[in-house]
């Protein structure tokens, strides 16, 4: 593609951080520069308000009216068309007096994971919270870059109060490039790990690439950072930004103490150094998951939400595909957790098994981690000390990076067992699940765990029980 000449998603792009701050002065270009209301009028004032992230419904909705009025009266002068817009908007988004003001408007509220440990799981916290306070739009399910992106803002109308947006990369400039033209109100990084080494090299580089978030956030607007992360709890947060930090070790400005793990979720007690203290509950097990649930609580009550509802709301947390959920299957608990995997989140998920309370044995079937580069033997040798250490009773592991896991586990103890492929994992978990065993499955989406869970199901199902 020549240099000069942007696709559609590139147009777009460039189209949202260009006008989303702008769009008074945009209407007033509209209006100064055409001489007569044509087809080209409308369509250029339905350009600037679908960029303006009005909703294409809601836009439809709005021009529509402007054409019904102009031509029940019969107006000629594109000037005269202006006070009919705006009082058209303003009831479409039925917010009052400053409804046109776009500049000012802390309706849409961005999220931000970092990697493989959090971004799914922080956005569906978000979501549960900003739920209780308003109509709440999310992305579904990894529609996260400059492609998946715009399908979401797309679907704003003026019946959101917020949006939760996911936003994903592969390397430098891309996050900045979405967060300008989201134009977030607040944004979360919850971690730096180890995902996006193969194409950043260093967790520095990986810093850099999700601190790009700040560019789109406007003067005063909170950045939500993990505390106990090695690298955000130095990282240098623009001055015209609001640091607030979250955390259970460090002395952070949210913090979780008290934190007791069930069978169904987990309690704990958020400590806020402006706020006091409130008693939350998630639907989640493992300390990964307070981690995130802190999270959006922390963006929620920085942006002026009640303290208290926030927290209430957490409950309502749900989880999503093959994400950390917990299914009881005829006398098994089976982890359901294979939609992706990165270093981080294998060692939530371990932590999850070993904390999950079992008459049988722990069993974990894991798969490769992608992405790695270089560090992919070292990190598959981590997990294999994770699992000695979590207390596995069964190590299944398949890919060619998980024999090193394999081995490591193995000289430290750990009963496992290597597959060539799924089809000999699921075998060897078929002929060795017992009543009472909790069983993790765990790795990378290309990994294709999902068909070992469905072939599992069906199988096991008419297995004659012990």
């Amino acid at each position: 593609m020549a240099e000069g000449k942007k696709g559609f998603f590139g147009r777009l792009v460039e189209g949202l951080a260009k006008t989303r701050n702008n769009i008074v002065s945009g209407i007033d270009s509209i209006f100064s520069g055409f001489s007569a209301i044509d087809d080209d009028f409308y369509e250029e004032i339905e350009e600037t308000l679908i960029m303006g992230d009005l909703g294409i419904q809601t836009t439809m909705s709005i021009v529509e009216d402007l054409r019904n009025k102009v031509k029940e009266q019969h107006i000629k002068d594109p000037e005269q068309c202006k006070g009919i817009l705006i009082e058209s908007i303003k009831k479409q988004m039925n917010l009052g007096e400053n409804a046109y003001e776009f500049e000012h408007r802390t309706s849409v509220v961005l999220v931000i994971g970092v990697n493989g440990v959090g971004k799914t799981t922080t956005k569906e916290f978000c979501y549960a919270v900003f739920s209780a306070f308003g109509k709440t739009l999310k992305t579904e399910g990894n529609q996260n870059n400059e492609i998946g992106m715009p399908n979401t803002l797309f679907r704003l109308d003026g019946t959101t109060r917020y949006a939760v947006v996911e936003m994903g990369m592969q390397g430098l400039g891309e996050i900045e490039k979405l967060t300008l033209a989201a134009r977030p109100c607040g944004a979360i990084i919850t971690c730096i790990g180890q995902s996006h080494l193969e194409q950043l090299g260093t967790r520095e580089n990986i810093l850099k690439a999700k601190m790009e978030i700040c560019a789109g956030l406007p003067d005063g607007a909170p950045l939500i950072v993990n505390a106990d992360n090695d690298l955000l709890s130095h990282a240098q947060v623009p001055a015209r930004l609001r640091r607030v930090s979250f955390g259970i070790e460090a002395d952070a400005d949210v913090r979780a103490k008290g934190i007791s793990t069930g069978p169904n979720g987990t309690d704990f007690t958020i400590l806020d150094k402006q706020r006091g203290e409130f008693a939350a509950y998630i639907p989640a097990m493992g300390v990964h998951n307070v981690y995130d649930a802190l999270s959006a609580w922390a963006l929620a009550v920085s942006l002026g939400l009640d303290a208290r509802k926030a927290a209430q709301a957490l409950a309502h947390y749900k989880t999503t595909g093959h994400r950390q959920n917990i299914v009881q299957f005829r006398g098994l608990t089976m982890l359901e957790d294979c939609y992706n995997a990165s270093p981080d989140s294998m060692r939530a998920a371990l932590h999850t098994l070993q904390a999950y309370p079992v008459k049988g044995r722990r069993i974990a079937v894991l798969g490769d981690m992608f992405e790695l580069g270089s560090a992919q033997r070292s990190v598959h040798e981590q997990v294999g000390r994770q699992a000695a250490e979590a207390g596995v009773d069964l190590l299944i592991t398949v890919g060619d990076a998980m024999r090193h896991a394999h081995a490591c586990a193995e000289a430290l103890g750990v009963s496992a067992v290597h597959c060539e492929n799924r089809q000999e994992a699921l075998e060897k978990l078929l002929c060795t699940c017992h009543t009472g065993d909790a069983v993790l499955l765990k790795a990378s989406h290309g990994m294709q765990f999902e068909k070992i869970l469905s072939a599992f199901y069906a199988q096991y199902e008419g297995r004659q029980q012990p």
